[in-house]
């Protein structure tokens, strides 16, 4: 998948990479010391080699080893459901809106810059790391919302310090667009489907390139103002990176689907949660832009 923190984790990942073979032949998905449901039967060497035909028994030893561990708690089986998600994630957007909310009223205006540029940075750094981890780590996930926070606070200040005004718009925007797009989702008029995601991968791949491109110009002065993003072009090229992000929400909701159904554990609703973070910030950076865009147009500045 395009999200990165899906993609990367065999858990939310398509079939044919959580799967095996059965998974490939309509089977479902298994995970490693699963139980499989009930019902069905096990699979060789699901178990490891004690148990299978041929294999030798437990020794004496070993037997007792088994006896004194520890049994497993719930919080060992427990599997993760729509529920954990939306805690997780409902608690790290009520975080996000703390320390923007703080950064908006306690920061001082002349640090507010720095404090963006703080966030910014280490929102990237743990982004990153938070990404390519396999098991999640809810303390980093917990230090990226507050840097995040920053600068999502300190961003919506200098946007409305612009376009008065555009930062309760991007806000109802991005809930509007979130709700429409898990209508489209759970309605199935719009079906996640390998061909949709290679495209949707290319869109977000060039769009990236020409964000990297844009913002390069305008450090080193080539550009100035929004750079390729002035006037009505800019406009057009936020509403294709609305678009964008709406969909990546969708292929979100659906990693999400295939985690729950497919008996993931409960501890990744903490990266189930962080995914839709990220996608959902990105969402809202992009309306403010486009937002304020068209406020400037319009207003003649």
């Amino acid at each position: 998948m395009s999200n990165p923190v899906f993609s990367r984790s065999d858990v939310f990942g398509e079939p044919r990479r959580t799967g095996a073979a059965g998974a490939r032949r309509g089977g479902t998905a298994t995970y490693p010391n699963q139980t499989p449901a009930y019902g069905t039967a096990p699979q060789p060497g699901q178990y490891g080699q004690y148990g299978a035909a041929g294999q030798r028994p437990m020794d004496a030893s070993e037997l007792d080893a088994m006896y004194q561990s520890p049994s497993a708690t719930t919080a060992d089986t427990r599997r993760m459901t729509y529920d954990d998600v939306i805690i997780k994630a409902g608690g790290l957007l009520a975080l996000l809106v703390v320390v923007a909310a703080a950064t908006w009223t306690l920061v001082p205006a002349p640090m507010v810059p720095v404090a963006m540029i703080v966030g910014a940075l280490g929102g990237l750094v743990l982004g990153l790391v938070n990404s390519f981890k396999k098991n999640p780590s809810p303390a980093l996930i917990v230090a990226y919302t507050i840097f995040e926070g920053a600068f999502v606070g300190g961003i919506s200040l200098l946007m409305e310090s612009m376009a008065p005004g555009v930062v309760v718009q991007a806000v109802l925007g991005t809930i509007a667009t979130f709700a429409a797009a898990l209508f489209l989702f759970k309605s199935g008029r719009v079906r996640v489907t390998p061909k949709f995601t290679r495209w949707l991968l290319i869109a977000v791949a060039g769009y990236a390139v020409f964000s990297l491109v844009n913002f390069g110009l305008v450090m080193f002065g080539v550009l100035d103002g929004w750079g390729m993003r002035s006037g009505w072009l800019g406009v057009v090229v936020g509403i294709v990176a609305v678009g964008l992000a709406a969909m990546m929400l969708i292929l979100d909701f659906d990693s999400i689907k295939r985690g729950v159904e497919g008996g993931a554990p409960a501890k990744m609703a903490w990266a189930a949660a962080f995914g839709l973070l990220v996608t959902l910030i990105w969402l809202y950076i992009e309306l403010l832009r486009l937002l304020t865009i068209v406020q400037t147009l319009f207003s003649g500045d």
